[in-house]
């Protein structure tokens, strides 16, 4: 996790165990009836702000989200698999400051699925935590919220009563029978649970995740919500000012003639840059093998001892899910850090952000003219039959997202890897309960998405290789950058 970048949408990010009433706070806080809210287990709900209110789901496997009625009474769609995001757009006024993010119940993330919303919550800036009063963190909540307590991100923590209710009263006819005779204290002081659990519960954290220290707690009962309203409002126009000064209007080097250094050769400078993108893609793919190889241990331990064969479809989506932003953050690195490493060579470091960005964007231009490039953008889908199918374009590759962001200034596309539709259907039928046959059906799809991811990686830094060296040629031609 990092801190959010300047372009990111700002957004809150809801987490919490199941029974915590997550989804009745943010209805109030919101002003809407909680059914409105409601979403398929195992997906992110997206509240944004729009004039009127509209909902639709983003399934992989479709180019174009579906339509889902903001209509709280009306049923969904008949849908093949559960989308990975619905984003219902509300006109509420503090929607304006910043988009509420809620996420599927704590205890179901498993290691995946917590690797995700890390990912949420480090790009929307903000985590509300919310917990009942008769509930306590469990060990996975609080390994989360020691790794987001690593990062510049504001973390906030609501305390909702919980099933049991407030404390049950004294007798009123005891208490007074007891204060007239002078062998009793007067009437019994009721205790506030939510109140007494919020200091229970912040002990409990800082004990273990004691630089939490600085997040604030609320009460969640409806009367005592405006103040949780506005801390959040006004973290979102600290945030604004924060965003807006990380990072200058016009970088350094945006413009203007950039001159190559002298004696460089243009052979020795592409020869380089093969063998550094060829070393690149080998440690991707070495390390996406690992992760696979984890993946898989993890699945078959869910398959026998936890949600068996009806739950392998949302446990091994959310964990290809995971991967997608593993070989994304890793593909995204390696290529800056080859860029930088070759541009340096040839205009000298370090390098200015301006210039590196005009190098960034010739390189992505230069894709287009690559056979293989329009095949960039495309997305993996795991089948029934354990193989996996592509589909491409931009729309694809949305659908993927829990929580979209902003527009990438990256060299590549992002890499994206779901389950189809049919995997729901054929896992979740009464027939299909056999876990052997889901063991051997998970081994191999994981060990086909190995081989597609492999395949995908090689040929992304190939086309970089080929980009980056045709920029850097003509650089080395005309003696001066010509983006």
């Amino acid at each position: 996790m990092t801190a959010p970048g300047p372009d990111e949408p700002m957004a809150v990010v809801v987490a919490g165990p199941a029974g915590a009433n997550r989804r009745e706070l943010i209805a109030g806080l919101l002003g809407v009836e909680a059914a409105t809210l409601a979403v398929p287990p195992g997906s992110n709900l997206l509240v944004q702000h729009a004039a009127t209110a509209t909902r639709a789901a983003y399934v992989p496997g479709y180019r174009q989200p579906h339509a889902y009625g903001a209509d709280p009474l009306a049923a969904g769609p008949a849908l093949a698999r559960p989308p990975r995001r619905v984003e219902l757009s509300l006109p509420d006024p503090l929607l304006r400051h910043f988009a509420v993010v809620d996420t599927p119940d704590t205890g179901t993330l498993g290691v995946a699925g917590g690797r995700v919303l890390r990912d949420a919550v480090g790009r929307a800036g903000a985590l509300l935590f919310v917990i009942s009063a008769d509930q306590a963190f469990s060990a996975a909540e609080l390994h989360l919220l020691a790794e987001v307590a690593r990062t510049r991100v504001e973390v906030f923590f609501a305390v909702t009563p919980g099933v049991t209710g407030p404390a049950a009263p004294g007798d009123g006819a005891q208490d007074r029978d007891r204060a007239a005779s002078g062998t009793g204290p007067g009437p019994t002081r009721r205790l506030d649970p939510v109140s007494v659990s919020i200091e229970a519960h912040r002990a409990a954290l800082l004990a273990a995740v004691p630089a939490l220290t600085p997040a604030r707690w609320f009460p969640a009962r409806r009367a005592e919500l405006p103040q949780l309203r506005r801390a959040l409002v006004g973290w979102a126009a600290d945030e604004v000012l924060r965003r807006g000064s990380a990072s200058p209007p016009v970088p350094a080097g945006a413009h203007g003639r950039v001159p190559v250094l002298a004696g460089v050769e243009p052979g020795e400078l592409a020869d380089r840059i093969d063998r550094q993108a060829r070393a690149c893609a080998r440690r991707i793919r070495q390390h996406l093998a690992l992760e696979l190889a984890n993946i898989h241990l993890r699945v078959v331990q869910e398959i026998v001892f936890g949600v068996g064969c009806a739950g392998l479809p949302q446990m091994l989506d959310r964990e290809l899910e995971a991967l997608s932003l593993l070989a994304t953050a890793q593909c995204d690195e390696a290529v800056r850090g080859l860029v930088d490493e070759a541009a340096a060579r040839v205009f000298g470091a370090p390098l200015a952000e301006g210039v590196r960005r005009r190098i960034t964007h010739a390189v992505r231009w230069g894709l287009a003219d690559h056979p293989d490039a329009p095949e960039l953008d495309r997305v993996l889908l795991v089948t029934s039959t354990a193989g996996v199918a592509g589909l491409t374009g931009a729309g694809a590759l949305d659908a993927l997202a829990g929580l979209p962001g902003a527009q990438r200034d990256e060299v590549l596309p992002p890499v994206g890897v779901a389950l189809n539709g049919g995997c729901w259907q054929h896992w979740r039928a009464p027939g299909n309960n056999d876990p052997n046959a889901a063991r051997s059906w998970a081994q191999r799809a994981l060990r086909e998405v190995e081989l597609e991811l492999s395949r995908e990686v090689s040929r992304r830094f190939e086309v970089i290789r080929l980009s980056l060296g045709a920029v850097l040629a003509d650089a080395l031609d005309h003696g001066i950058l010509l983006a």
